[in-house]
Order: structure tokens, then C-alpha cells, then sequence
């Protein structure tokens, strides 16, 4: 019997990142020798058992082979022949698809210290660089997921995905292979994303390939918008960096679905004329959670910030009415961080427009040069010239 540390642990370790689960592959064993040893099997068709004191993870090295659609539609093999090689190589990223050697099924302690690499994960790790071990990637459409997660989540430290990994997530985009997982594991992969340091990055990365068209249509529908696009874009990156809760994201993402917050939210003149359909909206959003069997808890924030969103963009000229109406709608009477909560999440939505919007400015700014005024120029002109040019190449582009 050998034991490995195996996947995200040694992956974290070799980035100097906090390890947050440990996992191990056993081989040469047998479901009776993990079950003498005291260890506890978590399903019949499935090695995996948990170690009755620290709980964490043991598989028998196992291979698995394609018979249906979806990530289930697999058979399982495992059995004492299958060698640490086989194992790895039926996993998705060669940054996870490596092995440390450590003592026994109790003591932890590595024997070497030599990091297992079949597949090229140390190279991939230092080239900062997201590929598939091997074909099978395609096998399994939760990987799509799992690899723009890892993205998101390694996004910092300047990783990438591998060009043709990305193809394979194309294809099988394309293939609807996608539409057979579960609402469930959809949820679970892209909240853990969600709470990324750049969780903007995940999202991102699902419209670019078409992922989000079956997921969260509305969504896809409206991030054809750019300037929508964009705004949230950037306010999810805000959120992931202030630390904001699984409802305020949640929230900021769907804020996409209100054509008004992006039209009119930085005009308080204009902050009680509507063309929302609220009913729809908030319809919308109850599908969504519905759909992606998201938990309530974050469906009701989203639908109360995408509602009040305008009222809190200009809370400090609300008259008394509107102030006890929106205690009252929000539930702050019974639970008052609600009124922070949506107080914050808003402020980094506002922040995300503001954001927008000096970004096209500075795109003005730079679009225009000396080759864009009249060349005969001379002294302070220029700079008036230049100025002047930049600020009609704004009036004309900016779509606020």
C-alpha cells in the first residue's frame, strides 16, 4: 500500500497558498484494507472513504471510462493494479494532477518530499499556465466550470488558460454537453468562484464561450450590452476585493438585468423615472434562482437591491417617507444589516459607473494626438487644441 497527497494541496503548496483541503490517493489497496483500518466509505460505487478522525479524504487510485452524457456518465474502476499514473492521468490540470509520497494511511509525513509530475503540472505551475492532462478533459463538462473557476481564482498571480485547453472548452460548450449537469453542481462551482479575490474573471470567461446562454439567459442576453458588460464587470471586481458576502455579489451580477441603473443611475434628476418592469424583472431573477437552484437567501438580497438600488444611490436627499418605506420594503426593522449591506453593495456599484465612465474618459484622453490638430500649432494652442479635441472625442463616445 502507498499513500500520496495528491491535487489542490500540492498544488497550493508549491504556490505558497493556503491549503484549504487535503486529499490522498491510496494504491495497492482494497475497500476492505481501508475499511479494517477504520476508515469510513462515503458511497457503495465509489472509493473514496474518509479518515475517521481528521476526515479528510482517501481514494483508492481509480480510472474511469466514458459510457453516458454529463459528469456521471462514467464507470469506475477501482482495484489494487491501478498505479498512481493511471490515476493522475484521469484528472483535469496538470497543476492538479500531481503527488507527494507521504508515509502511511496515518502518518503524514512526506518521504521524500519529491513532487510526482507525470504530466508537466511543475512546468505548467511555473509558466503560470491552466492545461488539460489529456483528451478525457472533454469527457466531463464540469471541468469547464472547475478550469475558468481556477482562473478566477489564480487570476492574481497572472495565470492563463492554455489555448487549447480553451478549445476543448469550446467544443464542448458547443456540444450541449453542458446542458446535462446538474442545477446543483452548476451552482456550487460557480458560487466558490463567485467568492474569488477576482471573481469577475469566472463570469467573464462563461459569456466569452457562450457557457451562460442555457445557464443564466438573461444574463448571457444582457452582457451583450457592453457598457452593462463592462460596469458589472467591474463592480464584481470591487466586490471580490472589499470582501464582499456570496449576496452582495450575487446582487451585483444581476444588477445587470436593469437596463436603468446603467442609464440613469449617476442622474438624480432623472431617479424616479422608470421603464423597469419591476414584475418582470424581479420574475426574472425568481427563474434564475429557480433555474440554478440558488439558495433563497441570495435570490431575495438580489431582488431587493436590483428594486431599491436608485433609492439607495441617492439616500441622502430621500424625504422621511421614502426612508420608512425602504426600511419596510427591506426588512431592515426586523434585520438592520440589511441597510448596510445593500448601502455597501451599492456603493460599489456606483463606484463601477464612476469607474466606467473615467475610463472612457481616459480612452479619449489618450485616442487623440498631435496628428489629430492642426499641425501649424504652436505653444499654448497646442495643449488647448489637444484638450479641445479630447473633449469632443468624449461628448461623441461616451454613452452616459
Amino acid at each position: 500500500m502507498q499513500i500520496y497527497l495528491v491535487g489542490g494541496a500540492v498544488r497550493d503548496q508549491l504556490l505558497d497558498r493556503p491549503i484549504k483541503d487535503t486529499d490522498y490517493v491510496v494504491v495497492g489497496a482494497t475497500v476492505e484494507d481501508m475499511l479494517n483500518a477504520g476508515f469510513q466509505q462515503v458511497g457503495a460505487d465509489f472509493p473514496v472513504f474518509l479518515h475517521p478522525t481528521t476526515h479528510d479524504e482517501y481514494a483508492l487510485a481509480r480510472t474511469e471510462r466514458k459510457q453516458g452524457v454529463g459528469y456521471q456518465g462514467f464507470s469506475v474502476h477501482a482495484s489494487p493494479d491501478v498505479t498512481l499514473r493511471e490515476d493522475l492521468q484521469r484528472r483535469d490540470l496538470t497543476v492538479n494532477a500531481m503527488a507527494i509520497e507521504v508515509t502511511s494511511l496515518t502518518d503524514h509525513t512526506p518521504i521524500s518530499g519529491e513532487v510526482i509530475d507525470y504530466y508537466g503540472g511543475l512546468t505548467d505551475l511555473a509558466d503560470k499556465v491552466l492545461r488539460h492532462v489529456s483528451s478525457a478533459f472533454s469527457e466531463d463538462p464540469l471541468r469547464v466550470l472547475r478550469t475558468v473557476r481556477f482562473f478566477a481564482r489564480y487570476y492574481d498571480l497572472g495565470f492563463a488558460i492554455a489555448d487549447e485547453t480553451m478549445i476543448l472548452m469550446r467544443q464542448l460548450v458547443e456540444s450541449g454537453e453542458l446542458n446535462h449537469l446538474s442545477s446543483e453542481r452548476i451552482w456550487q462551482e460557480s458560487s466558490r468562484a463567485t467568492m474569488q479575490l477576482s471573481p469577475h474573471i469566472y463570469w467573464q470567461e462563461l459569456f466569452k464561450i457562450d457557457a451562460l446562454k442555457d445557464y443564466i439567459a438573461p444574463l448571457h442576453q444582457a452582457w451583450h450590452d457592453g457598457h452593462i458588460r463592462e460596469t458589472v464587470q467591474t463592480a464584481l471586481y470591487f466586490a471580490g476585493q472589499m470582501q464582499l458576502n456570496l449576496s452582495q455579489r450575487w446582487a451585483l451580477l444581476l444588477a445587470s438585468l436593469n437596463g436603468d441603473l446603467f442609464n440613469q443611475s449617476h442622474n438624480d434628476a432623472q431617479v424616479n423615472e422608470s421603464n423597469c418592469d419591476y414584475s418582470k424583472l424581479i420574475k426574472n431573477i425568481s427563474q434564475i434562482g429557480n433555474t440554478a437552484k440558488v439558495p433563497k437567501a441570495q435570490t431575495q438580497f438580489a431582488s431587493l437591491f436590483v428594486q431599491q438600488a436608485k433609492k439607495l444611490s441617492t439616500i441622502d436627499t430621500l424625504n422621511a417617507a421614502d426612508k420608512i418605506d425602504l426600511i419596510q420594503a427591506s426588512g431592515a426593522h426586523k434585520a438592520p444589516e440589511k441597510i448596510s449591506q445593500l448601502l455597501v453593495c451599492n456603493q460599489v456599484f456606483q463606484l463601477a459607473v464612476q469607474h466606467r465612465q473615467m475610463m472612457l474618459a481616459l480612452n479619449s484622453f489618450h485616442a487623440i494626438g498631435m496628428d489629430d490638430i492642426e499641425p501649424n500649432l504652436r505653444g499654448p494652442a497646442i495643449g488647448e487644441a489637444l484638450r479641445q479635441s479630447r473633449i469632443k472625442h468624449l461628448e461623441k463616445n461616451d454613452i452616459s
